[in-house]
């Protein structure tokens, strides 16, 4: 299977494509204007940042991923290695994401993870890959897929904002499962990950946040 992804070029599109075949998804385009293209470069980088964002605000790992910068400049493996787990606190890395960090970069620099061979893989077998080091779950792998990737087809149910914006926009009972809302993006294959960034535009854009 061909591996599809989505660019500067074809993102308004893609997103044009699905707001013609879904009402509550055309409305936000019509209200908030296209979404951004949420791009990060697929490096060593982008992964920490998204660990430093499991289960907290945006703004908060942002902080600490700035906090690091100012400390030892480009975020490489063997930095964070050479880093004390006090160095790293201090950063605002919690002791979790202490040891999440020091497992990706032990396996980058072991030559169990290539990153940039990952853009040439399938989607499940990037998931597989991934997967295997400590801290790196199924949300962690959907956003990097999402943001550092742009591939076409991920919908992270894991996202807490994503299932309360799909909840509000479709209106769906508080209570509906993930295996509901997953029947329901079926609708959007194989762009299900252009709907999940209008989802995310709306809920950004409703609360006014900084992203």
């Amino acid at each position: 299977m061909a591996i599809q992804t989505f660019n500067t070029r074809n993102f308004k599109k893609l997103c044009n494509h699905l707001a013609k075949q879904d009402k509550e998804l055309r409305q936000i385009i019509l209200e908030h204007g296209h979404p951004p293209l949420f791009n990060r470069a697929s490096n060593f980088e982008t992964l920490i940042h998204i660990i430093l964002e499991q289960q907290v605000s945006l703004a908060s790992a942002k902080a600490a991923l700035l906090k690091l910068k100012e400390r030892i400049g480009e975020v490489t493996p063997d930095k964070i290695l050479s880093l004390t787990d006090e160095e790293l606190r201090a950063c605002y890395f919690s002791r979790q994401k202490t040891v999440y960090a020091r497992c990706l970069a032990n396996a980058i620099v072991e030559g169990l993870l290539h990153i940039g061979s990952l853009s040439t893989k399938t989607d499940d077998a990037i998931r597989t890959e991934l997967k295997k080091i400590k801290g790196i779950g199924d949300w962690t792998v959907d956003v990097f897929l999402m943001m550092a990737l742009n591939r076409t087809d991920c919908f992270p149910t894991g996202d807490i904002a994503l299932m309360n914006s799909i909840k509000q926009v479709k209106q769906l009972p508080k209570h509906a499962t993930k295996e509901e809302i997953l029947l329901l993006a079926e609708t959007w294959k194989p762009h299900r990950t252009l709907a999940a960034y209008i989802l995310w535009w709306d809920y950004i854009k409703k609360r006014n946040m900084k992203w």
